[in-house]
């Protein structure tokens, strides 16, 4: 699978000026408006507005409670990962995007040699919602993505 991923490259040049940087200061210094990411509510804001989505559909369609959505929505609680997967189920998202958005919200990217982590992407990949990847992971014996608050 090639990734044409802007983000990818300047991550990759970025990361080959590390591996060959003899000064970890220096390196910082000079590359520190290379290192931000956006922080994942403001993120997730842009992700809605480029969608033409409103956040109160986004939560309904994730299933996430409404009041513990909005305040992931704007930045006062970090979601778990099943809360971003969710939250990408909810949006939408393509695989990719759903990676991309679990690296911004700072959690591990799904793998497909774990054995729930390959059945949540088949789900995204064949774009089901949440109520049908629940289904999927409960039939085959998995733990559904979180209904809690954490």
């Amino acid at each position: 699978m090639t990734n044409n991923n802007p983000d990818n490259s300047s991550t990759i040049t970025l990361l080959k000026k590390l591996f060959n940087s003899p000064n970890l200061e220096i390196f910082i210094e000079s590359h520190e408006s290379e290192m931000h990411i956006l922080p994942f509510h403001a993120y997730l804001s842009c992700l809605c507005e480029e969608k033409g989505e409103i956040p109160e559909h986004v939560i309904k369609r994730s299933s996430i409670d409404r009041t513990y959505g909005h305040q992931l929505f704007n930045g006062t609680r970090k979601p778990s990962r099943d809360k971003v997967i969710q939250l990408a189920i909810g949006l939408e998202l393509n695989f990719e995007q759903t990676q991309k958005l679990l690296q911004v919200g700072q959690k591990s990217i799904l793998y497909p040699k774990i054995k729930r982590d390959a059945v949540i992407i088949h789900c995204i990949r064949n774009k089901k919602e949440i109520n049908e990847t629940q289904a999927v992971l409960k039939t085959l014996g998995l733990t559904p993505l979180s209904g809690d608050n954490q």
